[in-house]
């Protein structure tokens, strides 16, 4: 293997392409970022052109490639906005309709007639999902009813991580991995197939749907039809949150992370026995490994945390740049007594309370502006308690520590105040690119670039650690009043209000 060699993540996002060289020397990254359009038909639908994901994907993966040489490339691995769903043609290898996006609501109508039709304890069971327009099947079959793709041996459906794999491979290729399976209200994520029983009730055709594949071992071969330099071991895939899981290294069960974006993902990995669904929760599959290893996750969705910030600079004007947020929740000690509960479009795990709405509870004439900022702040660290609670009273899986990454990170307090929360450290990383960082690991696990999952730990480096200081009858007592708090932002909307 070359001083230079390379792994290449290709990261599909949602709104653009991003292709990473990861050197396993630890040295800087060379990376190529491509926006892709929107397309918004109608209220509640989102769509993209496949073609112009691919065409992202090809050109920021030829100009690494060219940046660092071809022959320094050693694998190319993927991770991918999940959910998202593309038909096409495997003859001309052209999409059939436009991709409909994880974020379109456009099957909410149908996931409430299959609740209603008894189907949700079934589709719990077999894939550890609920019935909701975010996930793909119900994509799939609206394609399949209104959408004007036909049934056919030509049809090919399958999500994003399957179109990249089928062009990079020049069509040799059709498959997709466990990750991305498992998201998709059709596989059975313990006997890891898809589920004829799911696929009949959403008239789901299996032979239009990809092969199933490890999440790390050898896929296929890049074609030069695709492109792109020929020959290059396309060797690992994964969803993007569960890339990121890998990309933190949190191989044991316990350890999880979480995304402090937006809103926020916790993925906790919970060992390699399928747990029983979980209220509240997600269970996943974390990744499978080319030795048939398989490990599972649960995770919980938090619709609000740095929009929350996004609400300080934005809505109230109090601050004027995200970035000062941190510091002046500093010049507090505490909220002195204040509550924000941030359900502005409702809440996630565990709650799943569309109902729910905002709540800014316990104001008196003393309260400022730092203590309105060190309120939203803290509340990114109770919501992530909340899921953390239900993961490990649900799985009986303690945590171990949590991994961090995502903007609002890099606030020293709010990473203090969760270690005090949670009652165990926080570490966040040099590199937070973790979803790139998860995908190229994959790739470079199957190919021996890394040659174990060791050797990827130590290609972590913290950046700073944060363990628990708060006593913790404070800690709790602090965390019982957050719950009075949400109690009452719950149900605050009807149909009838």
């Amino acid at each position: 293997m070359s001083d230079q060699s390379c792994v290449i993540a290709l990261d599909a996002g949602t709104t653009g392409v991003r292709s990473r060289a990861v050197f396993p020397d630890g040295r800087e990254p060379v990376a190529s970022y491509r926006e892709f359009p929107q397309y918004y038909p109608r209220p509640g639908e989102v769509e993209h052109d496949a073609d112009e994901i691919w065409d992202a994907a090809c050109a920021t993966l030829v100009d690494v490639v060219d940046r660092v040489g071809l022959d320094n490339v050693s694998a190319i691995g993927i991770t991918n906005q999940r959910e998202t769903v593309v038909a096409w043609s495997r003859s001309t290898g052209r999409p059939l309709a436009r991709a409909i996006v994880w974020q379109d609501r456009r099957t909410a109508d149908r996931c409430t007639e299959l609740t209603e039709a008894g189907h949700l304890d079934l589709v719990r069971e077999r894939t550890g999902l609920v019935l909701d327009p975010y996930f793909s099947g119900t994509k799939f079959e609206w394609l399949l009813r209104h959408g004007g793709v036909e049934v056919s041996d030509d049809l090919a459906l399958g999500t994003v991580d399957a179109w990249l794999i089928w062009n990079l491979t020049g069509g040799e290729v059709f498959a997709t991995d466990v990750t991305n399976a498992s998201r998709t209200l059709l596989f059975d994520i313990r006997e890891r197939r898809w589920d004829p029983e799911l696929c009949g009730i959403l008239g789901v055709p299996i032979g239009a749907l990809p092969d199933v594949v490890p999440s790390s071992g050898r896929i296929g071969l890049t074609s030069e039809r695709c492109g792109v330099p020929a020959g290059i071991p396309v060797s690992g895939v994964a969803g993007d949150q569960q890339a990121a899981l890998f990309g933190q290294a949190c191989f044991e069960p316990g350890t999880a992370k979480n995304t402090y974006g937006t809103g926020s993902f916790v993925l906790m990995n919970v060992g390699d026995v399928c747990p029983d669904p979980t209220e509240g929760m997600l269970t996943t599959i974390a990744w499978e490994l080319a030795d048939g290893t398989v490990h599972y996750a649960l995770e919980g969705s938090i619709f609000v945390t740095g929009a929350a910030v996004q609400w300080l600079r934005d809505g109230l004007e109090i601050i004027t740049e995200a970035a000062e947020t941190g510091p002046l929740a500093e010049t507090v000690d505490d909220t002195g007594g204040v509550y924000l509960v941030p359900a502005f479009t409702g809440l996630g795990s565990p709650w799943w309370d569309p109902y729910a709405r905002g709540a800014l509870i316990g104001i008196t004439r003393g309260t400022g502006r730092a203590h309105l900022a060190r309120a939203v702040v803290e509340s990114m660290a109770y919501q992530v308690r909340d899921v953390v609670d239900a993961m490990v009273e649900h799985s009986g899986t303690e945590l171990m520590e949590l991994r961090v990454d995502g903007g609002a990170s890099a606030m020293d307090v709010m990473l203090q105040f969760q270690a005090d929360q949670l009652g165990v450290s926080v570490h966040r990383p040099v590199d937070q690119e973790t979803t790139a960082l998860g995908a190229a690991f994959l790739a470079g696990l199957a190919e021996g670039v890394w040659p174990d999952l060791a050797s990827i730990t130590e290609q972590w480096v913290l950046d700073a650690s944060f363990t628990p200081e708060a006593d913790r009858a404070v800690a709790d007592a602090l965390h019982a009043q957050w719950l009075r708090a949400v109690s009452r932002s719950r149900a605050w909307t009807t149909d009838d209000s």
